[in-house]
C-alpha cells in the first residue's frame, strides 16, 4: 500500500484483498496497550483512533471510561455499535470519519491512543491526521501510538503498511505534541493474508495464543498542560 490508500470497508468486509478477518483484530486489546491501562496511564475520556472493531474501546468502556471511536469504515463502525450495544456499553460512542479531517470534538479528550493505526495511514495524511488529534486533545492530554518498525514486513512485498523508524516517528509527532518516550514493542497478529505474502511460518516469535509478535514502536507523548 506504499502510495494508494486502503480500501478498509473491504478490509472489514472480508472481501478484495482481505478474505479472512482482518490480522490486526485480535480480539483484545494489544498488549502493549492494555499494559498501559493496566498501569493507570488512561485517565479521562479517551479517543480510540482507528478504532476498527473496536476491541481497545470495549475494553476500556467496560471499565468506565468514556470513549469515542472514529473509524473510516462503515463496516467496522457498524460492528463495534453493534457489540457496545449488546454489552450495555453506553459510554462507549462510534463515529465513521476521516482521521485525517475530522471536527467537532475540539479540546475533549484526556486521552488519544492509536492502535496500528499510524502505519495505515497514507504518508501525506499523517499530517492531517496529527493536526486532527491535536485539536481534539484536551490540556495535558497524553497520546499513545503503537506502530509497525521498519523491518517487520519482508522488504518485497508489495501489499504492506508504511513501517516507521524511530526518527520518522518523532519528526512527525514532535511537530504538534511533546514525546516523552519511544521504545520498542511488539505487535501481536495473526499471519497476515496478503496476495504476495509467502508461505509457510513467519520469522516471528509467538505468544501464548499463537499469534505473531511484530516489531513495533510504542510512543508516549502529551500536549502542553
Amino acid at each position: 500500500m506504499a502510495d494508494e490508500v486502503m480500501d478498509w470497508d473491504s478490509a472489514y468486509r472480508q472481501d478484495g484483498a482481505f478474505p479472512g478477518p482482518p490480522p490486526w483484530n485480535i480480539g483484545e486489546p494489544q498488549p502493549e496497550l492494555a499494559a498501559l491501562i493496566r498501569d493507570g496511564k488512561v485517565t479521562g475520556d479517551v479517543l480510540d483512533a482507528g478504532c476498527g472493531h473496536a476491541e481497545l474501546s470495549l475494553a476500556l468502556a467496560a471499565q468506565g471510561y468514556t470513549v469515542v471511536g472514529i473509524d473510516v469504515s462503515p463496516t467496522a463502525i457498524a460492528a463495534a455499535t453493534r457489540s457496545a450495544e449488546e454489552r450495555g456499553l453506553s459510554n462507549a460512542t462510534f463515529v465513521c470519519d476521516d482521521i485525517t479531517a475530522f471536527t467537532g470534538f475540539d479540546g475533549r479528550f484526556s486521552t488519544i491512543i492509536d492502535s496500528t493505526l499510524f502505519h495505515s495511514l497514507p504518508i501525506e495524511g499523517r499530517d492531517g491526521y496529527l493536526r486532527s488529534i491535536r485539536r481534539a486533545a484536551a490540556p495535558g492530554a497524553r497520546y499513545y501510538v503503537l506502530v509497525f518498525a521498519k523491518g517487520a514486513f519482508p522488504p518485497d512485498i508489495e501489499t504492506k503498511p508504511h513501517e516507521v523508524d524511530e526518527d520518522e516517528l518523532r519528526a512527525a509527532v514532535s511537530q504538534h505534541f511533546e514525546i516523552d518516550e519511544i521504545r520498542p514493542a511488539k505487535i501481536h497478529s495473526h499471519k497476515p493474508e496478503f496476495p504476495d505474502m509467502p508461505d509457510g511460518p513467519m520469522p516471528f516469535d509467538t505468544d501464548g495464543k499463537g499469534r505473531m509478535m511484530m516489531p513495533a514502536y510504542l510512543l508516549s507523548a502529551h500536549t502542553a498542560s
